[in-house]
């Protein structure tokens, strides 16, 4: 998938359709007519709270799309103004999960096998610690 352009309502659509949920049940679940889930279907970008019924309903983080995106095209580590202090408390919560979906990984390794980038490009843009994309690579050639 290109995580460059995200078509919601057409990933929405298809993974409803790939999980056989009618559109009685959505319209029941989203408290919504059926041409207001046609609209969501046709639309490039939804409301969070939209966007989260819906993973709800299709048992799918869509979010995640997102968070991809993010990984692959802003890379916030990049960023010269950018700085990291772990010990700065937030009221907006952390996660400490792996950010590195195998989709990701299989990215990354393909930028490094096609010679689109080299290791220490994709370590600098993508603040991926070396040893890590060393055990990607590692556990690739396998």
């Amino acid at each position: 998938m290109n995580f460059k352009h995200i078509p919601i309502g057409t990933l929405i659509q298809q993974l409803a359709s790939e999980n056989e949920v009618g559109i009685v049940e959505i319209c029941n679940f989203l408290q919504c007519s059926k041409k207001e889930v046609e609209l969501m279907y046709q639309a490039e970008s939804l409301d969070t709270e939209v966007i989260l019924q819906w993973s709800k309903l299709l048992k799918y983080d869509f979010f995640r799309i997102y968070s991809k995106h993010l990984i692959v095209y802003a890379s916030l580590g990049a960023s010269s103004d950018y700085k990291y202090t772990p010990e700065k408390q937030s009221a907006v919560p952390g996660f400490r999960k792996s950010i590195y979906t195998p989709e990701i990984i299989e990215f990354v390794l393909e930028l490094i096998e096609t010679g689109e980038k080299s290791k220490r490009q994709i370590i600098e843009e993508y603040r991926i610690p070396e040893t890590t994309l060393h055990k990607w690579m590692d556990r690739n050639k396998k």
